[in-house]
């Protein structure tokens, strides 16, 4: 499941059975009207839950907070690949749209209803069904109705690729009551499609199929600064392209006393300000023209937080552990290119790049190296496979590398002369079975081309970890070059697969499911503006993920994911690079939050809300 997103669906048995002779397990299992649903476990709240127990259900409401974010952009439409969509809109998530279940930040895998009141769906998975809640409407006033809905699946999976891939199973979405809408799926037993069609966004099909100011049609496919109806919590107040973007909270919102959001999203205003490069925008935060701050330097952590305002305590530091799966973040390679294809090349670069120096030099020993893609969580692998994991991968043994079954996979450690002499020896050793020589200081192979590697960034502050690197590499003969730029130019490179290697974070969930075709699947690799960086292609991976897909059960799916887990990491389609256990954050003193967060994020736009007595303190404009 995606990191914007957390992906859930109900465990039930697998049955068959005609369509004209369902058994009473099956008819039982659909007449079921789940308020909530999980994969892990069953929901923490039942069906007559008054609000959450990670908010403060009577939190003030209204206030200014003032938010920053790097790049520019140049749409309102974030369903569509074409141009920069503006901060806050996602593809499975928004402060201006409702989608027809929100999940739990406190949970790791759950949903709870929201524009509908219950979901049901047969023991087979084959379908599931969903009541829209009378009284969800738009901000025109317009209810939501099942059409929306169906609009909504249809053209969300036409215009943007990476949710064709997500909703791929869905193929049709109908109206069958009143107010009730089924999804179709074209297989049976995938636990988690239930969940993810209920991560849909639903969007006005009225407003989408009129005219837009150009008076010409509008169109998901393509981007637009018209400012799109919407049915959540805030609407979308003004904007100044490539500047800034300011939302409001809808005074008169639908759900405001539900349950499902009683205490939650508190501030009158969302006002987002863009900035080029992060330097001036912590400028900005210093001088209190943003609110909130959070960190992703440990550097910058412990050096740059010694001005006055955080000496008097009117900025305040805050450390939040979260209990979240960790993110592999890593230097990613493009096997899309020649030169990457063979592992031994891929294993090289890793056993030349020094974490150990960069994090007591650069991070002051505040990072943990990532080891794994399911770090942090029972789904990580360990040790040797046994058991169902065992018998998993040994139906793909022929695919994989044998080292799947006879060593534990561990990143190189470094740190000293010594280890390091010893881990470059070994690379070098590795590009010489690669077919690589050293010819006038570059590693050439049979065919004359030499080994030059282009490291794409939008980061500046990346540079003083990857030019340590670089000068590793280039000790072995790799001719290696860091190329920044722009973020816009960024994001056109990385959706169209141009680069060697690049920096991303690939976000899971104690639930993986679906989204892992879009990761590592094979129809994925070619399909630009996928999530496949690497652009694997691997028989075994598809069909290690089929069994994530149609696990049966939780501990089906754990012993699946363990062995999806050991295959990348054998595979070495990155050089993985660190993790942050803790999520720093830094504001100036003027916010309130509830006695416990969520456990699985800060939430602060969610959860927190605005101390109109202590902004006063800080400036009489604070806040406002």
């Amino acid at each position: 499941m995606t990191s914007l997103v957390r992906l859930i669906a109900a465990a039930a048995a697998l049955v068959a059975g005609a369509a004209m002779s369902v058994p009473a397990q099956a008819q039982t299992a659909a007449d079921k009207k789940h308020h909530a649903l999980s994969l892990v476990g069953e929901p923490k709240f039942g069906p007559d839950f008054k609000h959450f127990d990670w908010v403060n259900p009577d939190a003030p409401k209204g206030g200014v907070v003032r938010l920053w974010t790097l790049g520019g952009f140049d749409s309102l439409n974030p369903f569509s690949i074409k141009g920069r969509a503006a901060a806050g809109l996602g593809i499975l998530s928004s402060p201006i749209h409702s989608a027809l279940m929100a999940s739990s930040p406190d949970e790791p895998s759950a949903e709870y209803c929201l524009v509908c009141e219950w979901v049901s769906f047969p023991a087979d998975f084959s379908s599931a069904t969903f009541r829209l809640r009378d009284g969800a409407r738009f901000h025109d006033g317009q209810p939501i109705t099942p059409e929306d809905v169906i609009f909504s699946m249809e053209a969300q999976k036409k215009a943007n690729p990476r949710l064709s891939a997500y909703y791929k199973n869905v193929i049709k979405t109908e109206k069958t009551g009143e107010r009730e809408v089924t999804f179709r799926f074209d297989e049976k037993g995938n636990r988690e499609l239930p969940t993810i069609v209920g991560q849909l966004q639903v969007l006005p099909k009225h407003f989408w199929e009129a005219k837009g100011s150009n008076g010409e049609p509008r169109d998901l496919d393509k981007s637009t600064l018209d400012i799109p109806l919407g049915s959540g919590p805030y609407r979308i107040k003004s904007i100044d392209a490539n500047r800034s973007i300011v939302y409001e909270r809808v005074a008169d919102w639908w759900a405001k006393d539900l349950p499902v959001t009683k205490g939650q999203w508190n501030f009158g205003e969302l006002r987002y300000t863009y900035y080029l490069d992060k330097t001036p925008a912590f400028e900005g935060f210093k001088s209190g023209q943003i609110d909130f701050w959070r960190e992703s330097s440990a550097k910058d952590w412990s050096t740059r937080y010694d001005f006055d305002a955080v000496k008097q305590g009117r900025v305040i530091k805050n450390e939040i552990e979260t209990k979240s799966l960790a993110p592999m973040q890593g230097f990613f390679f493009n096997l899309r290119r020649p030169k990457f294809q063979d592992p031994r090349v891929r294993q090289a670069f890793n056993l030349a790049f020094d974490f150990e120096f960069a994090n007591q030099n650069l991070f002051f020993g505040l990072y943990k190296r990532v080891d794994g893609y399911f770090g942090n969580s029972e789904l990580a692998s360990s040790g040797l496979p046994q058991g169902r994991e065992l018998e998993i991968l040994k139906e793909v043994e022929k695919e994989i590398p044998p080292d799947v079954f006879t060593t534990e996979w561990k990143n190189p450690v470094n740190g000293s002369p010594e280890a390091v002499r010893r881990n470059l020896s070994m690379a070098a050793k590795l590009f010489a079975e690669a077919g690589y020589t050293v010819k006038n200081g570059v590693l050439t192979n049979a065919k004359g081309e030499q080994l030059t590697v282009e490291f794409l960034e939008a980061q500046p502050d990346f540079e003083r970890v990857i030019l340590p690197f670089k000068a590793n590499l280039e000790k072995l003969g790799v001719k290696a070059t860091l190329r920044i730029v722009d973020t816009s130019q960024y994001q056109r490179r990385q959706t169209d697969f141009d680069y060697d290697i690049i920096t991303d974070t690939v976000a899971q969930s104690n639930s993986p499911g679906n989204e892992q075709r879009d990761f590592w699947g094979s129809a994925a690799a070619d399909k630009a503006g996928s999530n496949n960086t690497s652009g694997l292609k691997s028989p075994a991976v598809d069909k290690i993920i089929e069994k994530i897909v149609f696990a049966k059960d939780r501990t089906e799916l754990v012993a699946a994911t363990r062995a999806l887990d050991r295959v990348l990491q054998w595979s070495h389609l990155a050089v993985p690079q660190w993790r942050n256990p803790n999520d720093w954050v830094a504001t100036w003193n003027m916010f309130g939050r509830p006695a416990r967060l969520p456990s699985q994020a800060t939430s602060f736009q969610q959860v927190w809300w605005l101390d109109e007595a202590a902004a006063a303190k800080l400036g009489p404009d604070r806040g406002k």
